[in-house]
């Protein structure tokens, strides 16, 4: 090849790959050079680069037409026909040329690149455009010539691709001149459908041989492809260009599995931005405990095997943040007996605001069927198996608790000094005697909902009111999650009367230590850590009592009296079994409340085990701080110390993935609940299916009306406060706490509210069975609450119903008449 040549031959683009480059004879004559390489049936051409002599451009056509022929004359510029920027008319094009124009047509392709309309398409896509070279190609006498593209460019369904033909040349088809006649194919050959101008009637066999063209030059170029074709009188088929489909990058399949995400509940435990380590820990441990589940119940081994990549999705992270994969708790669900009444008890519980898509159910649940016969034996046994762990679950909950008290054994102060081998050894231990057998707590939280979701059932058919159910929820006793509200109020009483309250704090740290703000993100400092937003929290609390700005705790009793006259008029059948099913309830609902806290004693030891592996990777250098550790996920840290990781952990990694999730934080979360076609992490994949971020209404009043869940009954008007972080922050006299959602770090602020919005949660939720055990007035489930109320805005709650109405500002004293 001769430095600076202008011209360039098919035999000398096939022979020197330099010559056949993008970079010099443009994109689209590249393509048909790898194409003709390849074996695929291109028309023969050849190329003109910017600056060509008009001889060596005749000269070139004689060598590789002779006089007679006719030929067309298109664009290949280095900017043209990529996967980003197809310049789709941009530049000029020319058919039926013959020896004495082809000078003058590649010339005016050339100019074509400093055209006005050229400029102004590249400006707006941030390219600088280039005169393109011409190419110069053989014409085919066409009896059908038109476009395809190996998949649907307009709904992305990667299955079907669509051919366009007309007759004879097809550069109005090209230019939309015309419609011509459409088809869609199918993978396995089939037409899908036919429209457009029924008079161009391409044979569906030669339509068949247009796509298979299609996807082998899709195959060949690694992603799909827009191609021009042409078939002569003797049925031969060609390919005349092949340029990559710009149009897919943000449009998903819709033939790609359907993943409904929702983050109700779960952002009670892990709300905003969660990182690495945590995510995959709690993953890990939802496979692990959820199948277990299944197996303590008896469902047939092979169904849990088949079921084994649902166990592995029951969360996800989409953008920083950890949501509830819907379809595969609905799978897990649909494992166990009762599915149809049991998924609406699981959405109470959950928290979730819309149920799953009919249509999703129903396939659900014809994927779980193995035919009636079969379906009934299955029911038989794990209905069996749910009785047998009904009886024994008390029994199972004290063992599990002897197990959880024996696995932490060691001391917790001296864990992080522990060896790397000794750290992941005791993480292992954790793993194999607890996580995998959870056995107590999954099988209480699923009573829980089946009795409370019953319960509710009765309150409302059988009394006309459901929020009955909560009253008999109330002064449950022996939950563990009102502790640390008694001691820091009893701290707080010592502590304005002048006393020393060390050793209770040394108490209090020991005993509640692991309970935080986010007490289950293993990222979360603890109060282990540091004491100081609860010394404020005491502090804050005396100095109000000294006040007289905290009064004692209110009477009870108007919720009891209205359920014990609801029951008086009953039957007495009736009357004994909704007593019976009160009792078990509340017996779940405490217990479920208490096993809690255990899950935070386990975790906070996995975090001690996670920072004592962080300390010894700042050691050998390989992190910068302990706590980079949490941007590592759990099989990667642990395979860096066993060998079976695929790559060391590095500082440069780290630092990535820092950044990663710090723009995260920065931008818009995805919405509470969206659905995603395809990969979920794919650009456009999210789409929102709910609507508005609230309820709201015109109310009588004048104000505006919100609906969420009653949890505790009691009216209350008063000012609201909106908190989004409860550490350092110290309530007014009066103030109704309105909060995005809550934990047991939440707790310090409870006795003195007035009132609890919440804009997540369930009944069943942390914030629901603590404020109806200290009598506070509670809704949650308030959709969007924390935006359309600001702090100061007076509103009157009812408990009961679960309205809220905005009665604007005020100077009154918030009055209360919580039952």
């Amino acid at each position: 090849m001769k430095t600076g040549a202008k011209i360039f031959q098919l035999d000398q683009m096939s022979r020197c790959r330099d010559a056949g480059s993008p970079d010099r004879i443009g994109g689209k004559a590249a393509a048909l050079v790898e194409l003709r390489r390849s074996g695929f049936r291109v028309p023969r051409f050849f190329v003109a680069l910017p600056g060509a002599e008009g001889a060596s451009i005749r000269a070139a056509f004689d060598a590789d037409f002779g006089t007679g022929t006719r030929v067309a004359c298109r664009s290949s510029a280095r900017e043209e026909d990529s996967a980003g920027h197809s310049f789709a008319g941009q530049f000029e094009s020319f058919l039926g040329i013959d020896r004495e124009a082809v000078v003058d047509r590649v010339r005016a392709v050339w100019a074509s690149g400093e055209s006005e309309r050229t400029r102004v398409y590249g400006n707006e896509r941030g390219v600088a455009v280039t005169r393109p070279a011409a190419l110069v190609q053989e014409m085919i006498e066409p009896v059908f010539a038109g476009v395809a593209f190996s998949v649907d460019p307009v709904s992305g369904r990667r299955r079907v691709a669509v051919v366009s033909a007309v007759r004879g040349l097809g550069d109005s088809l090209v230019s939309g001149e015309v419609d011509g006649e459409t088809l869609e194919i199918d993978r396995d050959g089939s037409v899908r459908s036919r429209y457009g101008d029924k008079a161009v009637g391409l044979p569906e066999d030669l339509a068949v041989q247009v796509v298979e063209l299609a996807r082998q030059a899709a195959d060949y170029f690694g992603c799909p492809q827009d191609i021009e074709w042409a078939i002569d009188a003797g049925g031969d088929l060609f390919l005349l260009q092949s340029r990559p489909i710009t149009s897919l990058a943000n449009v998903p399949d819709p033939d790609e599995a359907r993943i409904l995400w929702d983050n109700s509940n779960i952002a009670e435990s892990y709300s905003g931005v969660t990182t690495p380590l945590t995510y995959s820990f709690a993953r890990r441990a939802y496979e692990h405990v959820y199948r277990e589940f299944c197996r303590l119940l008896w469902v047939p081994e092979r169904r849990v095997a088949q079921s084994d990549g649902v166990f592995r999705a029951m969360i996800g992270l989409v953008r920083g943040r950890i949501y509830y994969n819907l379809v595969s708790w609905y799978r897990v669900l649909a494992l166990l007996p009762g599915f149809r009444l049991n998924r609406g008890f699981m959405e109470q519980m959950m928290g979730v605001r819309e149920p799953m898509p009919a249509e999703v159910v129903e396939a659900i649940e014809r994927e779980q069927s193995v035919g009636r016969l079969r379906d009934a034996l299955h029911l038989g046994r794990t209905l069996f198996g749910l009785l047998v762990r009904a009886v024994f679950l008390p029994r199972s909950i004290r063992r599990f608790r002897v197990r959880l008290d024996a696995a932490l054994a060691a001391t917790p102060a001296a864990v992080e000094r522990l060896s790397p081998d000794e750290l992941i050894a005791h993480y292992r231990d954790l793993e194999s005697r607890l996580l995998r057998r959870w056995d107590a707590p999954l099988v209480n939280d699923f009573f829980a909902m089946i009795a409370c979701g019953v319960l509710r059932r009765m309150a409302k058919q059988w009394m006309g009111d459901e929020s009955l159910a909560n009253a008999g929820l109330r002064d449950i006793g022996d939950i563990i999650s009102l502790e640390p509200a008694r001691r820091i109020r009893l701290m707080a009483e010592r502590r304005g009367r002048g006393e020393s309250i060390e050793s209770d704090l040394a108490d209090y740290v020991e005993r509640f230590g692991d309970r935080c703000v986010e007490e289950l993100k293993l990222e979360s400092p603890t109060l282990s850590d540091d004491a100081t937003s609860l010394r404020h929290s005491i502090e804050s609390l005396a100095d109000r009592l000294n006040r007289g700005e905290i009064a004692a705790d209110a009477e009870k009793g108007e919720e009891e009296d209205r359920l014990g006259a609801a029951l008086a008029k009953l039957n007495p059948i009736r009357r004994l079994t909704f007593r019976w099913m009160l009792g078990v309830a509340r017996r779940r609902v405490r217990d479920r409340e208490n096993l809690r806290f255990e899950r935070t004693r386990l975790f906070g030891r996995v975090r001690r085990i996670m920072r004592g592996l962080g300390e010894r990777l700042v050691e050998t250098g390989r992190l910068e701080t302990r706590d980079d550790v949490f941007f590592c996920e759990l099989e990667e840290l642990l395979g860096t110390f066993d060998g079976t990781a695929a790559g060391p952990v590095t500082t440069e990694v780290i630092a990535a993935r820092t950044i990663e999730f710090a723009g995260y934080r920065q931008t818009p979360a995805p919405p509470d609940r969206f659905e995603t076609v395809g990969p979920p992490l794919a650009p456009g994949a999210i789409r929102e299916t709910e609507g508005k971020s609230a309820e709201i209404s015109d109310a009588a009043s004048g104000g505006d009306c919100f609906r969420g869940i009653g949890a505790c009954a009691g009216r209350v008007r008063g000012p609201v406060r909106v908190v989004r972080d409860p550490r350092g922050v110290s309530l007014e006299p009066g103030e109704i706490l309105v909060a995005r959602q809550t934990d047991p770090g939440w707790v310090v602020l409870f006795p003195a509210a007035s009132g609890l919005l919440v804009e997540r949660g369930s009944l069943l939720s942390h914030s629901a069975i603590v404020a109806r055990e200290m009598g506070i007035p509670a809704i949650v489930s308030l959709r969007g609450i924390t935006d359309q109320l600001a702090d100061g805005d007076w509103v009157e709650m009812d408990g009961a119903t679960g309205e809220v109405i905005r009665v604007g500002q005020d100077t009154k004293r918030a009055t209360s008449d919580a039952a």
